[in-house]
């Protein structure tokens, strides 16, 4: 693998400082149990960018599920780090450091947004082998991106034993299309969304699902989406429970869509 670029060059939390709130919230539904249940649970947000803000809400927001969980944001960047320092708490800290994740025990969670996004397709796998193998046993990579304002998001949850599933995050107001969220893809999956390939049937039928439920909008957004969802459970093995269809999310099994 090349030489590795500045982690965090996209930055983060200048055009919307909530933006990854909708990945924290699925985080903490996902993984309270999990982070309550390992002494000194640590999360690492890898590559957060010029701003720390969204180590900081991260932090906060685990705090309130879990909250002797500790949260590291790592930047490869010197200068990054040192300016971050000063927002430093007990359990909040800073470090320097990469994909080998500075040497850090086990954490439970690595979140990685808007990061493995500036690679090449062919290093992606390398690079969760390396991140993998520092992971708790009952851990995981959360390998994401979302748009500047935090309205599309996808993320896909990577364990030691590899890819569990693709997650597709909207803010349900103001959507045209779900497809949209396609050019948010990560970078496994974004290359793939062509003819013939998974992915990209299960979009066009996400599009159709959703076009399908046009009649269901005139109660709203979620109604119309809610829809869509169980459109899509009748041809997909969709993971996430129906509770979490309200908030515009829709889960999928990776080996239904991978390349």
């Amino acid at each position: 693998m090349r030489q590795q670029k500045p982690l965090g060059l996209i930055t983060r939390g200048t055009t919307n400082p909530n933006r990854l709130r909708r990945v924290d919230s699925w985080i903490a539904w996902k993984y309270a149990n999990g982070l309550r249940a390992v002494e000194s649970a640590l999360i690492v947000d890898l590559g957060y960018g010029e701003s720390p803000v969204t180590t900081l809400e991260l932090a906060q927001r685990i705090r309130e599920v879990a909250p002797t969980t500790r949260v590291i944001g790592l930047e490869i960047d010197r200068e990054r780090v040192t300016s971050a320092k000063r927002f430093e708490t007990e359990q909040v800290q800073f470090r320097e450091g990469g994909f080998e994740l500075a040497g850090l025990e086990q954490p439970f969670l690595v979140r990685a947004f808007n990061v493995l996004r500036q690679y090449h397709e062919s290093e992606v796998q390398g690079v969760w082998l390396e991140m993998s193998k520092h992971l708790h046993p009952e851990g995981a990579i959360i390998d994401g991106t979302c748009d500047e304002l935090g309205r599309l998001a996808t993320w896909l949850e990577i364990t030691k034993a590899g890819p569990q599933s693709l997650t597709v995050s909207l803010r349900l107001s103001g959507l045209s299309d779900p497809i949209e969220s396609a050019e948010r893809l990560p970078k496994a999956l974004i290359h793939h969304n062509a003819p013939g390939e998974a992915i990209h049937e299960f979009y066009q039928d996400l599009q159709r699902a959703w076009q399908s439920a046009a009649g269901v909008g005139v109660f709203g957004a979620r109604q119309r989406w809610r829809a869509t969802c169980e459109q899509m459970r009748e041809r997909w093995p969709i993971l996430s429970p129906r509770n979490r269809d309200r908030l515009g999310e829709m889960t999928v099994d990776w080996h239904a869509i991978s390349p």
